[in-house]
């Protein structure tokens, strides 16, 4: 969208004189409501969280003269107000969207109003199942190195909001999106969008797959001429979900020749005839981190970076944590934090990217999805399976019949089991297929913990 719907959607809400309600904390949050504050719309902000944190931040907004509830929210206030803004952690269903749909007030994710603030800087959004993070990091790294002034931000970490209140914005912003943004972004409208796989995930929260996959194709929804999407070639959810969309498509593919492409016999990254990057050069296990490269050759490319300076970016990128990150090797055990994989797809995309056999570390939250799918993937390299947390005994009853699955009960006895059951030459992979909920704060705290014990090892 243009500058100006920005402008006049903040007029509207400042003439109506109603708050708008910012429904989650967090960093997020935080930022909605200052930049909310910043052109003086009054806020009423509200999580059920308490603690120490969640009062630092309140404090943080009192001083910006908003109004804060920690502990709960005020459902007949968030009612009368005149929109609501959403961080991404919050639940579509929780007790105060629910009101706010009910008083059918506009609802918008912190990115939407973050996009319309935002000034002088053009947006790469990227979304998919897997990839995200990766991707999202690599494209900003490769951008900087290549002497654009660019960040990353998003689901990534940095809010877009706080973005849009700095006073040195980036020239290009690689912005990682997830369904829960996308869903009530009804103004975003990137510069480049990319795509990059699709596949069954947060089936808890989503009530068919369906419905996830649309809120991923709510990416392409101010699609016009002028857009530019980067897509998987190798894909055929995303082939079918973007084969007709207004604008330019460029495609990548590891399996075949395409606008980048990867060549398995001279083992390079090609873009069209051009080779950018011999894969050894690429520091990165696996297959689907060469599709996530050759993704940022395209982006790199449009915005007018020399396949030289792509090469060279992609050479100095380096594993991002809990994301297939060699931790180290223990008495001839490679051991590997994937703890961001909490899907069923993105542990395969991990097993794939081992040459060796492999202890799979599985475990968590339930997702929705079985295992079972897993069973003829781990087949042939996986010595075992440690099952630990809530899903532990889905996993045993799922894999069970046609693998060795040992349960375990801490998270230390997990670790335990992994090494006394690992052997040299073996992969420790920590996989889990699951969300962390029900035993860590989030993924990076488990991914933490399981590079603490081994480091200790």
């Amino acid at each position: 969208m243009t500058a100006a719907t920005g402008a006049s959607l903040f007029d509207r809400w400042r003439a109506s004189g109603r708050e708008v309600a910012v429904v989650g904390l967090g960093k997020s949050g935080v930022s909605a409501t200052l930049l909310l504050r910043s052109v003086d719309i009054p806020v009423y902000a509200s999580d059920t969280g308490v603690g120490p944190v969640f009062d630092g931040w309140a404090r943080t907004l009192r001083e910006a003269d908003a109004v804060v509830q920690v502990g709960g929210h005020d459902l007949e206030r968030i009612a009368r107000s005149v929109a609501v803004v959403v961080a991404p952690g919050v639940p579509p269903d929780v007790p105060a969207l629910q009101a706010a749909r009910r008083a059918g007030l506009e609802i918008h994710a912190e990115i939407d109003i973050g996009f319309l603030a935002l000034r002088g800087t053009r947006c790469i959004g990227i979304t998919g199942t897997n990839g995200k993070t990766t991707t999202t990091s690599l494209i900003a790294h490769v951008l900087v190195t290549a002497g654009v002034r660019a960040e990353s931000a998003g689901n990534i970490g940095r809010p877009l909001c706080e973005v849009a209140r700095s006073s040195n914005r980036p020239e290009w912003l690689a912005l990682e999106l997830s369904s829960f943004q996308l869903h009530d972004a009804p103004n975003l409208k990137p510069a480049i969008g990319v795509l990059t796989n699709l596949a069954p995930n947060h089936l808890d929260r989503y009530t068919t797959l369906d419905e996830y996959y649309g809120d991923k194709a709510l990416l392409f929804r101010n699609a016009d001429s002028t857009s530019f999407w980067v897509t998987n070639a190798d894909d055929p959810a995303v082939e079918e979900m973007t084969r007709s969309l207004p604008g330019t498509r460029v495609r990548f593919s590891i399996d075949r020749r395409s606008d980048a492409w990867y060549d398995r016999t001279g083992r390079r990254l090609m873009l069209g005839d051009a080779a950018v990057s011999l894969r050894s050069e690429l520091p990165l296990l696996g297959d689907h981190n060469v599709a996530n490269a050759l993704a940022t050759v395209l982006v790199a490319a449009r915005t007018g970076c020399s396949t030289e300076r792509i090469a060279e970016g992609l050479r100095s990128f380096r594993a991002i944590p809990h994301r297939v990150e060699p931790v180290r090797e223990v008495n001839g055990v490679l051991w590997i934090n994937d703890s961001k994989s909490t899907n069923i797809t993105s542990t395969e995309v991990a097993v794939a990217a081992l040459d060796r056999r492999f202890v799979l570390l599985l475990g968590g939250r339930h997702k929705g999805e079985p295992y079972t799918r897993l069973a003829q993937r781990l087949q042939d390299r996986c010595r075992a399976v440690v099952a630990y947390g809530e899903a532990g005994p889905l996993i045993v009853k799922d894999l069970g019949p046609s693998l060795n699955v040992v349960p375990a009960g801490t998270f230390a006895d997990v670790l335990t089991v992994a090494r006394d059951l690992a052997q040299p030459g073996d992969a420790v992979l920590l996989s889990p297929a699951c969300s962390s909920y029900d035993m860590f704060r989030n993924y990076e705290e488990r991914g933490d913990r399981f590079r603490a014990a081994v480091e200790a090892l």
